[in-house]
């Protein structure tokens, strides 16, 4: 996930006090459109390199080259020699023949603070990276940041000009420069990770196909960091967005307008009478246009209204989700990327509690918990600024939860988004679990609610009641089909297969009437052509029973929540196939399809009672080779891999 708070990634030498100056600076060095900056002072081969900083054979007090005046108080050359020696050159860490001493000036920027205020803090002692310059204020951990250095082989230090200082990576036609430490959050504003790519290529189809209802769009990127996301957009859907990429973070914004350089995009600084600043001065004519804003994300979102606002800051949203909605214009789309795992799937329930203002325990179905949990809170949210939501997709996967909705303005689609935020409870015993009906009336005896029969066979209280939890769909079918189209048509393979399984989700079926391979076809609207043709195929080429079956459930609801198969399977005994369970399931008349949530999981309208009777019905007792008579099982519903 990409995140504009953090320490700094890199660090220039700083400004000398006043009536002094560094001797001989290096110069330096420029690659790819990015200034690099040289060596930092504290970092030396020699005593001697490190007392010619200051001029020791001259009269009168001078100050220390490494330290603050408030530290460090202008003195003679012998106690100025004596300090250097000591207190700097003594003080280091060593690596292929240089000492980074340790430094005692401000190079480390102010953190902001959740406001975007800067708020004042102790400038502790630090060391500078030879080899990334970013400033460390452990030794141990310098030790440790060198070492991974050099099994990452990284070993030539930034102030060479190394063609290794930056690296370009590429996705989705799109060049970015990332540095050195782009993948630790704590040590770099540019914080990039290479695991959400399935995360933003979600975000654009979803954006896409906003972009096919009206035209053009303002989307904002609320969370820079390094752009890519916001190119993306602008270089694929060119002239349909108007693109705003923010970043409160100053090395950000400058790591922005270089990538925009990479890719040919104009940059404008601002909106109305727009006007292009240097970094927009591109070879050749620029493919599309993007606004770089340098501002909290709250601020920019209560200035200005957008139709597209994506969410993604570093661990949860919630402290954005008011600005966001106060603005957006009707119909409009905002998509929420939270990375906080360890508080969405029941790792620190207190800050669960804290965030979310929910109560939810470990299940086997935690995944689609916390997705409905944030839905749960966007609902929310929306509703203070007289708004409700239509959800659009919720994926859950190990990095990240993304929620995509739609804004539907107006206190009456408040309210009824608000009607569907419920209590659910919960069996510690068998997992069984559905959601409190609808009222404010206490009822005398919540177990009654529950299939099962927990309560009436162990001692004690069996069940838990979680949430507040968003009850209604988590899916849109035909939003998701458009983004598999969209999908198909930007050439994004790596999401496919998963769209197609939250499109068997939506409509809880495993019917795949979908094209395969259509990326590969040159024209685009044929594809899509047969794509609709073949999804009508299928279906008038079924039975009349099945078709009927097709056109009734395609209104209804998918249920929520799902049952994992290897949970619930029987001791002693070989299952069938998922797939093959999954056509027992139908057969015996049950709504069913997989989930992406969990890969054995089975999202059915049946009960856990009757789910464990049909995978008891289907399973086969395990013979032991040992054991008379006994024979090896082969057939293929006796089979204990799955598909």
């Amino acid at each position: 996930t990409s995140t504009s708070q953090g320490t700094p990634s890199r660090t220039q030498t700083p400004d000398p006090p006043e009536g002094r100056t560094w001797p001989n600076p290096l110069p330096r060095v420029k690659k790819s459109c990015v200034i690099i900056s040289e060596r930092h002072i504290s970092i030396q081969t020699s005593l001697e390199g490190l007392e010619k900083l200051v001029d020791l054979n001259g009269a009168g007090r001078k100050a220390c080259p490494l330290c603050p005046e408030e530290k460090f108080k202008a003195c003679y050359s012998h106690k100025l020699r004596r300090h250097l020696q000591n207190l700097h050159w003594k003080v280091y860490v060593e690596f292929e023949g240089h000492r980074m001493c340790i430094c005692h000036l401000p190079c480390r920027q102010l953190k902001s603070s959740l406001s975007g205020d800067q708020v004042a803090s102790r400038l502790a002692a630090h060391y500078h990276c030879v080899v990334c310059s970013v400033t460390i204020a452990r030794k141990t951990d310098m030790i440790s940041h060198l070492k991974r250095h050099v099994n990452k082989g990284e070993t030539e230090a930034s102030y060479t000009g190394s063609s290794e200082a930056y690296e370009i990576m590429k996705e989705l036609g799109t060049n970015v420069q990332l540095l050195p430490n782009h993948t630790t959050p704590q040590k770099s504003d540019t914080y990039f990770n290479r695991k959400m790519k399935t995360n933003r290529q979600l975000v654009f189809c979803s954006l896409a196909v906003l972009a096919e209802e009206r035209s053009p769009l303002d989307c904002l990127d609320a969370f820079g960091a390094t752009g890519i996301m916001g190119l993306q957009w602008a270089k694929h859907l060119r002239s349909a967005v108007k693109v705003t990429i923010n970043d409160i973070n100053e090395s950000c914004v400058k790591m922005i307008r270089e990538n925009c350089r990479l890719n040919h995009i104009r940059v404008e600084s601002s909106r109305g009478p727009r006007h292009t600043d240097v970094a927009g001065d591109v070879e050749g004519v620029p493919i599309a246009s993007v606004e770089v804003v340098k501002m909290d994300a709250n601020v920019i979102m209560h200035l200005r209204p957008f139709d597209y606002i994506h969410l993604d800051p570093f661990g949860t949203a919630v402290n954005y989700l008011d600005a966001a909605f106060r603005n957006v214009r009707n119909l409009g789309i905002v998509s929420i990327t939270s990375t906080d795992t360890g508080t969405l799937y029941s790792k620190a329930l207190n800050v669960t509690l804290r965030h979310y203002g929910c109560h939810i325990v470990r299940t086997e179905y935690y995944k689609e918990l916390a997705a409905r949990m944030v839905v749960a809170t966007v609902a929310r949210a929306a509703a203070r600024c007289n708004k409700g939501i239509e959800v659009l997709l919720a994926v859950a996967l190990e990095h990240f939860v993304l929620v995509v909705v739609r804004v539907l303005r107006g206190p009456t689609q408040a309210d009824e988004a608000v009607k569907k935020i419920r209590q659910l409870v919960h069996c510690q015993w068998c997992e069984e679990r559905v959601f409190l009906r609808a009222g404010n009336m206490v009822e005398e005896n919540l177990y009654r609610q529950l299939p099962c029969n927990c309560q009436g066979s162990m001692p004690g209280k069996t069940a838990v009641e979680l949430g507040p939890l968003w009850a209604g769909p988590l899916f849109n079918t035909g939003f998701l089909r458009r983004m598999l189209f969209a999908a198909v048509q930007h050439s994004m393979d790596d999401i496919q297969a998963l769209v197609k399984t939250l499109i068997c989700e939506s409509e809880c079926t495993t019917l795949k009437s979908f094209v395969h391979g259509a990326s590969s076809h040159a024209n685009q609207g044929a594809a899509y052509s047969s794509f609709r043709a073949q999804t009508f195929d299928l279906q008038i080429d079924e039975s009349g029973t099945v078709l009927k079956k097709v056109k009734s459930e395609a209104l209804l609801e998918h249920p929520p929540f799902y049952y994992s198969i290897h949970r619930h399977s029987i001791r002693g005994m070989n299952m069938p196939k998922l797939n093959k369970f999954l056509q027992y399931l139908t057969e015996a008349g049950f709504r069913v399809s997989r989930t992406h949530f969990d890969p054995t999981g089975v999202r059915t309208d049946a009960s856990l009672s009757q789910f464990k009777s049909v995978l008891t019905k289907y399973s086969v007792p395990t013979y032991t080779g040992g054991q008379g008579g006994g024979h090896a099982l082969s057939t293929e519903e006796t089979a204990t891999t799955m598909d």
